[in-house]
């Protein structure tokens, strides 16, 4: 049992080994309440629905929805040739205006993903966005020029960017996890339905009614208008309807209790959430996929029409119904695969991220092949087929991606894959074809895409390797905030700072591994070891300058893993790094008022902070006015120390207090410290000094390569031989050297 310093400071050992035991036992059953069961056999979809009690509302206003969304985008496409004709306006140049349109559309994804992460209210934003394009779309039909064009087309691209950030995420917090796939997959057939719709619609008004393509951008508007006036019913359900709920009801059945609320204490912001989701392997991968994809889909079509009216020589109606007939094959591999799919996903999501990976490589690689046919039918046949390969990608890489994070997270997660998938590979492809194309011709450029697919598959063969440890650290997150909302409610509070589980990595260097390490409110505690074992590192994890790739750090019970450290400097976490707490060029005392900003407009309080300073550190009160450079190190040292007092914190992280330092400064050091913890600031003490840490706490820990190998009384560590000779041993390298 875990000794501490401070007498009234309780010890919450065995509340966290009883809820680590318990975490163990539930993973399977919390998987299985997020629709991982490791069988295939899957319910009907219409049963899972009806006992849900959700109904096909938010499916159907969504996936009509996403119909419109594709008529001004399509429009574009089919009637490339005679925009650019009437224009003036080159191949190239119409490229271009599709990439800056995909690029307005991937950048408004970002700060809708912002607007929504805190609370619900993501049908607002998927309704009043669908107005937006629809007025885009008929202001299409009225440009005289290039640059009127770019405009409707950065509008239309920005309000599309609500399908990236919001509709996904939407889909899968209106139906329970037994029906994610396929909702995903149907949402994914509604909008290949606007792929017919969109070049059929084209094809009729220009064919039967002759309209010009002018009118048919009119008329598209007004039809957009009309859809967007039947989604006005749709509600947002809330994050985590069905997944974090379903999770709280299976911890409170394991422990017996009422039920709690799954919320966090600090929430994220949006920099913090991007930066959390890509310390994700899985999510990593799948947008690196994504990125490679879109080098292949985003600038495709544009090309495909040149090529069907170069090779083929096809005018706007036969075009329109080329591409009204080749969304029925990406239709029909949709229904097929849409029970399958979700049975493979429960049963084991790496299978269907591999399985993925084979249709983007299988599916770029008949659109090459098709290139090079000589009959119009098998030409046609090669490209159905490769689209409806391609089809299957993105419900199964959104289902993966959704599923592995949390739900506040998913527009985020959504957004970051837009932008992957438009902007980074759109420019990307754009670059690629449009290079190709000058050389060898449109159809040289379409079959180079052969190449991004294959890179693509192979991302993705490595991320189906990962998604399955990623799923279980999310659901043990999940978890842990159900266990510790029910510790609560009990009356057993946590400790004031708790790392669970931390892994830590420079790079491909992991440096931490699986670091438990719990500080009470109040408590001054030691951490030990030798150079390069991680202490360091472990507290710019607890701090902030650093993010962990796996585990969880929480402060005063709220999960702050991913909380910016200027965050956790306002809730109270402050450090002393070692040889580092100054800022030499400033004064003592504009070093200390740069400390006092964080104590917000109480310009007393600030003045009195830095008095409290000067009172302790005499010596620093006669530099005042001196550059901190010209201080000695130990009163350097206590400078940095002086900020403590400054900031009031209720954590204080020291790094290495005593290095270099005379014995008679590292006493006034300690003096100094030990004030600070009796005045209620909790301290972490980094030393590689057993000696110093052991003369100031009773409670230490000593780490080695990255793990905590001893946590326990200063009494007992010192017993510990086989630890401390090495510390011993570099401390006596290190002195030999110096003399």
């Amino acid at each position: 049992m875990t000794e501490r310093r401070r007498s009234g400071a309780p010890d919450h050992t065995p509340a966290i080994a009883e809820f680590e035991k318990l975490r163990e036992h539930i993973r399977g059953s919390a998987r299985a309440a997020l629709g991982i069961t490791g069988v295939q056999g899957v319910p009907p979809l219409r049963e899972t629905v009806r006992h849900a009690g959700v109904g096909w509302y938010p499916l159907a206003a969504l996936g009509l929805l996403v119909i419109v969304d594709e008529f001004q985008g399509y429009g574009f496409f089919v009637l490339g040739p005679e925009i650019s004709r009437t224009l003036g306006i080159s191949a190239g140049m119409l490229a271009a205006l599709v990439a800056l349109k995909t690029v307005a559309m991937t950048l408004a994804a970002l700060p809708m993903a912002a607007l929504v992460q805190r609370r619900a209210g993501r049908n607002t934003v998927a309704v009043t966005t669908a107005f937006a394009w629809s007025v885009a779309t008929m202001f299409t039909g009225f440009v005289a020029g290039a640059w009127g064009l770019l405009l409707v087309m950065l509008a239309d691209g920005a309000s599309s960017g609500s399908v990236n950030a919001v509709h996904a995420p939407l889909v899968v917090d209106s139906y329970p996890p037994a029906a994610r796939v396929r909702v995903l997959v149907a949402y994914r057939s509604f909008a290949q339905t606007g792929n017919i719709t969109a070049p059929l619609l084209v094809a009729l008004l220009v064919g039967a009614f002759s309209f010009t393509w002018r009118g048919v951008f009119i008329v598209m508007g007004c039809l957009s208008v009309l859809v967007a006036v039947v989604a006005v019913r749709l509600q947002d359900p809330g994050y985590g309807r069905f997944d974090a709920n379903a999770v709280r009801d299976v911890v409170a059945g394991a422990v017996g209790d009422r039920p709690g609320t799954v919320d966090e204490d600090v929430h994220l912001g949006f920099f913090e959430i991007v930066s959390r989701l890509l310390l994700i392997p899985t999510i990593r991968r799948i947008l690196a996929a994504f990125a490679v994809l879109g080098m292949a889909m985003v600038p495709l079509f544009t090309f495909l029409f040149f090529f069907l009216e170069d090779r083929w020589d096809m005018g706007p109606s036969a075009r329109g119904l080329f591409f009204a007939v080749m969304p029925l094959f990406s239709i029909g591999a949709l229904a097929w695969f849409a029970p399958r799919g979700e049975a493979m996903f429960r049963q084991d999501p790496g299978r269907l991220v591999r399985l993925t990976a084979l249709f983007i490589g299988g599916g770029t690689a008949l659109l090459a092949l098709a290139i090079f046919v000589p009959a119009f039918w098998l030409m046609a046949a090669l490209f159905g087929s490769a689209l409806a390969m391609l089809g299957l990608v993105l419900p199964c890489l959104n289902v993966a991606m959704l599923s592995i994070v949390p739900p506040r997270m998913r527009p985020h997660a959504s957004a970051l894959a837009g932008m992957s998938m438009s902007a980074v590979g759109g420019f990307g492809g754009l670059l690629l074809l449009g290079g190709i194309d000058r050389r060898f011709g449109t159809g040289g450029a379409i079959a180079s895409l052969a190449g991004p697919g294959i890179i693509a598959a192979l991302v993705l063969f490595g991320a189906a390797r990962t998604i399955g440890s990623d799923l279980d650290r999310m659901v043990d997150e999940m978890v842990e905030r159900v266990e510790l909302d029910h510790l609560r409610a009990r009356g057993r509070m946590p400790s004031m700072l708790a790392c669970r589980r931390v892994d830590f990595s420079y790079g491909q260097l992991q440096v931490l591994f699986g670091v438990d390490f719990t500080v009470d409110d109040g408590e001054m505690v030691a951490l030990l070891g030798t150079n390069g074992a991680g202490k360091s590192t472990l507290l710019r994890v607890i701090s902030g300058l650093g993010l962990p790739s796996a585990g969880t750090v929480r402060f005063g019970g709220a999960d702050v893993t991913y909380v910016a450290a200027e965050r956790r400097l306002a809730l109270g976490v402050a450090q002393v790094p070692g040889g580092r707490a100054v800022f030499p060029t400033l004064s003592v005392v504009e070093n200390l008022r740069l400390y006092q900003f964080s104590l917000g407009r109480d310009r007393r309080a600030r003045e009195r902070g830095i008095e409290t300073a000067f009172e302790a550190f005499p010596q620093l009160a006669e530099r005042r006015s001196l550059p901190a450079a010209t201080l000695s190190g130990g009163e350097q040292q206590m400078l940095g120390l002086a900020k403590a007092l400054v900031l009031r914190p209720r954590l204080l992280l020291i790094d290495e207090l005593s290095l270099g330092l005379a014995p008679i400064i590292v006493a006034e050091l300690l003096e100094a410290v030990r004030r600070i913890n009796a005045a209620g600031t909790a301290v972490v003490l980094v030393e590689q000094s057993v000696n110093v840490a052991l003369s100031l706490v009773d409670h230490a820990y000593f780490m080695e390569k990255g793990q905590i190998r001893f946590d326990g009384s200063s009494r007992d560590l010192l017993a510990r031989e086989d630890l401390l000779r090495s510390v011993f041993l570099e401390g006596a390298e290190r002195t030999g050297r110096m003399r």
